[in-house]
């Protein structure tokens, strides 16, 4: 409980920071663009080209990483029978789907994780780059059929040519080259990736709290309701997939506590950029994010920690 309770102290510390560092004008509006664009291009891609370069994609990892999605597929399964037989409008089924399906696994989930599990690092960031990766993809597609109203077909090509360009899935293509080849990094260039892959989990932390600072947040009772989602429903099919899938103990816990994160940081440029309920979404992450600290606690206990 110790490790558990530093763990909360230490993330609170890191998002108070940020936040109070936008609060007292240290940073001002739009420097944050700078720290998102540091993680973006150069951390995350860093951390996950490091890792998964470094895995052995044995069968029991391929398991690993198939539970890991499954979740996010069984509830747009749900959602889109429900969108079929209860007639819902289709932008509920939108902010049902993008409430659920993408959390925050690079920004909020491995610094959680890593600092409660150390041992995980590997699995932890191998999941979160392969799922992320995937609702990345839903996400972006659903945005892009919300904002021109077109159907799949013509939607899909304009959703390659973006996720061409993501450097986060770049970087997962380029470690899987490395990993599948079994062709080892140069001491140099692993030692330069190494050091940007560190500063990932202190600068996320403390983003987190700059980017809760100054936002309009609207709906709260929706956000809460819709922030559900992501606190139990989808880490509740997420344990229930893992068990089914026999994973060892270690696993169902980064496949539970992953799926438990808080709305991306990500959907707030997201939500903006599409024109996609800014408010709510805001309203979500800053509810996910501060919630977090008590309904992890809940599933770090489901799971046996």
């Amino acid at each position: 409980m110790n490790i558990i309770l530093n763990t909360v102290v230490s993330l609170l510390l890191l998002i108070g920071c940020g936040f109070l560092s936008k609060k007292l004008k240290i940073l001002k509006e739009g420097d944050e663009k700078v720290f998102v664009s540091y993680i973006y291009y150069f951390s995350l891609p860093s951390l996950f080209i490091l890792t998964i370069s470094e895995i052995k994609f044995t069968k029991q990892i391929i398991v690993f990483l198939i539970a890991g999605v499954v979740p996010i597929l069984i509830s747009l399964i749900l959602y889109s029978l429900i969108y079929l037989v209860f007639h819902i409008k289709r932008d509920v089924f939108y902010l049902l789907s993008l409430s659920t399906i993408f959390g925050s696994l690079a920004f909020f989930g491995i610094p959680f994780v890593i600092f409660v599990l150390p041992e995980t690092e590997k699995i932890a960031t191998l999941m979160a780059a392969f799922v992320s990766a995937v609702a990345v993809f839903i996400s972006i597609a659903m945005l892009e059929f919300y904002r021109v109203k077109c159907v799949f077909s013509e939607c899909l090509p304009k959703v390659f040519k973006k996720l061409s360009k993501n450097p986060l899935i770049i970087s997962l293509f380029i470690g899987l080259f490395f990993s599948i080849l079994d062709i080892p990094i140069p001491s140099i260039i692993k030692r330069v990736l190494d050091m940007f892959g560190k500063t990932t989990a202190v600068i996320s932390m403390f983003m987190l709290g700059v980017f809760l600072q100054g936002k309009k947040y609207k709906n709260l009772k929706l956000a809460l309701l819709l922030s559900m989602l992501r606190m139990f429903f989808l880490p509740f099919i997420a344990l229930v997939i893992s068990k089914l899938f026999y994973l060892s103990e270690v696993e169902i816990k980064v496949i539970v506590l992953m799926n438990a994160m808080p709305l991306a940081v990500s959907m707030i440029i997201l939500s903006e950029r599409y024109k996609f309920y800014e408010g709510v979404i805001s309203s979500i992450i800053l509810i996910s994010s501060i919630s977090s600290i008590i309904y992890l606690y809940f599933w770090l206990y489901i799971v046996g920690f």
